[in-house]
């Protein structure tokens, strides 16, 4: 299932995007698409059932806002380095165990709101990246099998990254990772029997019209089942948590002089294969 939210910022009412590509309302049925529903096997059966028999009324897309694919994100863990090819690019070494870190769940934005460059920010860089969307509470998992059945489903993160702040202004990279609207969301939430191999999956970047990154999945140094497993061993995840499991070749900091950092104006559109598109223009903070 395809499922996501629609609507005004903090007024959005969950739907579905059905296989004929109409968006169906779900409001009759669930009062959002958070934790609670995602830990609700009979819940999102009944969405499948309702979906399957044609009972879902449906949605005038025609300008209507898209907001983030989940409600009331418990936390955004990040994964740094991990695609051989950044690493390389970068000019940094392969990291031996997942490079951790956090984002704020209120940089979570829709897949098409705007983006505000940061004040004072000379280096605002693009990352496209497999989110993952955690569906059971995951604790000490054991196996790549138990983590991917405890994975929801999956999404298109930006993870916005001011490379500044991030690496030259000292302490850790989190004040270079939360500004706000710096993770962009979406649009939808792809439940896991739909992506059958999350090490399959190409992932592409474009800044005005210009390709930027082209990679694939296959390309991460700790594929998704190893990244949830080892996560779990550090911190309990819960149903609506996501991971944003790291970024291909191709962004800005890794580029020659002058590297081109993002600006107001700037228009970026990403997409991973069978979960969506985003589009966002810049504007200065």
């Amino acid at each position: 299932m395809k499922l996501l939210r629609v609507g005004t910022a903090g007024s959005e009412r969950p739907a579905l995007l059905d296989a004929g590509g109409t968006l169906r309302d779900l409001s009759d049925l669930v009062t959002d698409i958070d934790g609670v529903l995602l830990a609700d096997d009979a819940a999102l059966g009944r969405i499948r059932s309702a979906a399957a028999a044609g009972e879902l009324p449906a949605l005038d897309a025609d300008g209507l806002r898209v907001g983030p694919p989940v409600a009331r994100v418990g936390k955004v863990v990040c994964i740094g380095l991990n695609y051989h090819d950044h690493a390389r690019e970068t000019g940094a070494e392969p990291p031996t165990e997942p490079v951790i870190f956090f984002k704020a769940a209120d940089t979570v934005v829709g897949p098409n709101d705007t983006v505000l460059v940061p004040r004072g920010s000379v280096k605002t860089d693009w990352e496209v990246e497999l989110a993952v969307v955690i569906g059971r509470t995951a604790r000490y998992l054991e196996s790549d099998e138990e983590a991917l059945a405890h994975v929801a489903g999956y999404a298109v993160a930006h993870d916005v990254s001011e490379r500044e702040f991030q690496i030259e202004r000292g302490g850790t990279w989190d004040k270079g990772k939360n500004c706000e609207t710096f993770n962009p969301l979406g649009p939808w939430l792809v439940t896991a029997d739909e992506v059958p191999d999350p090490q399959a999956l190409s992932l592409r970047l474009w800044v005005n019209g210009e390709l930027k990154q082209d990679g694939t999945t296959a390309e991460q140094i700790f594929p998704v089942a190893e990244v949830v497993r080892y996560v779990s061993r550090f911190m309990t995840l819960y149903p609506g948590d996501v991971i944003n499991t790291g970024t291909p070749a191709g962004v800005a900091l890794g580029r020659p002089e002058p590297k081109p950092f993002l600006r107001a104006g700037d228009v970026v559109e990403l997409e991973i294969e069978g979960l969506g598109r985003q589009r966002q223009v810049l504007a200065d903070a």
